[in-house]
């Protein structure tokens, strides 16, 4: 409650003070070579300020976590929030496809199906009325691949004895059709899980543990390319619609400068397999047909994470 009451808080101080300041929640460490997070909220505030908009970045956790974020932004006490794909989920699961592994062949799909096939408008308007809406879209990474703590990974039969950690029960279905396990462990815990075993590995793009400082404990890696590695920026649905037809036109330029600047970041981004490796991880690749075999496997849970409908929506949006 102290916290809550602190952030609320600040947020009126911020209010009081700042007058049409658009204040913006991170959501990773301030890191313009290592986040792409970053890379796109650096470029939407600096775009509004520098076309007479004041925006000012909260570094991560000042604000409070994804869920305080996601609240404050649902009441129109925080403008813009960068956060996790499933934070709006409670709301309507569309967004989910952006999570279906093995479905999207890179960010050029996922911005086909999210621009030329409407599927940013039809997630928005699944929002419609609860107080937020999604500016953005922005990758913070390669695909994801496996990390993990005990040994390398080079087919299906090598996960059957981890237990990784899962975002939720989507995922959970989808180790299990890998023919391994998994347990729920909030971002915050994952360090503990990993060193005590409670969880062996994740699925993230390979910057991950360099930025985290995971490297103590995680030892392999494998490329799988399993499903785009992606976050939102959020709105105040009130904040953005209460907007001059001039200031709403500046925050939709900002968009464009922001996904600019991280689709940019993603191709610039080299090197992230030698920085693992000096970091005493260890890379496996894995062969097509291996990948192939986890391709397959995971389609049997698309049903776990999207419903048939969805499902059709983002093969109509990608021409399939």
């Amino acid at each position: 409650m102290t916290k809550t009451l602190l952030t609320a808080s600040i947020l009126a101080l911020c209010a009081g003070t700042a007058g049409a300041q658009v204040k913006i929640a991170l959501d990773s460490p301030a890191d313009l070579e290592g986040s792409g997070s970053y890379v796109w909220a650096n470029a939407f505030s600096t775009y509004l300020n520098e076309h007479g908009m004041e925006a000012e970045e909260y570094q991560r956790g000042a604000l409070g976590g994804d869920d305080e974020v996601f609240d404050q932004v649902s009441q129109g006490l925080l403008e813009v929030g960068m956060a996790p794909l499933a934070i709006t989920a409670s709301i309507d699961t569309l967004i989910f496809g952006l999570r279906l592994p093995y479905f999207f062949s890179g960010m050029e799909e996922i911005d086909q199906a999210l621009y030329d096939g409407g599927m940013l408008a039809a997630i928005n308007e699944g929002l419609d009325g609860s107080g937020v809406q999604v500016l953005g879209v922005d990758t913070v990474g390669a695909a994801s691949g496996i990390f993990n703590t005990r040994h390398a990974i080079t087919s299906m039969e090598d996960m059957a004895d981890l237990r990784m950690r899962a975002l939720d029960e989507s995922q959970i279905a989808l180790f299990e059709a890998w023919g391994s396990n998994g347990t729920i462990v909030s971002w915050a815990e994952v360090p503990n899980a990993l060193q005590t075993g409670v969880a062996d590995g994740y699925l993230n793009p390979a910057f991950v543990p360099l930025l985290f400082g995971h490297t103590d404990f995680i030892t392999h890696f494998t490329p799988a390319e399993i499903s785009p590695s992606l976050r939102i920026a959020i709105v105040s649905e009130d904040w953005y619609e209460g907007l001059s037809e001039e200031d709403r036109a500046t925050v939709d330029a900002a968009v464009d400068a922001a996904n600019a600047a991280n689709r940019a970041w993603l191709g610039s981004q080299t090197g992230v397999y030698e920085q693992l490796e000096e970091a005493g991880v260890t890379i496996t690749e894995m062969s097509p047909e291996a990948r192939a075999a986890f391709q397959e496997a995971s389609a049997a849970t698309y049903d776990d994470i999207v419903t048939a409908d969805q499902l059709a929506q983002w093969q109509a949006a990608l021409g399939r």
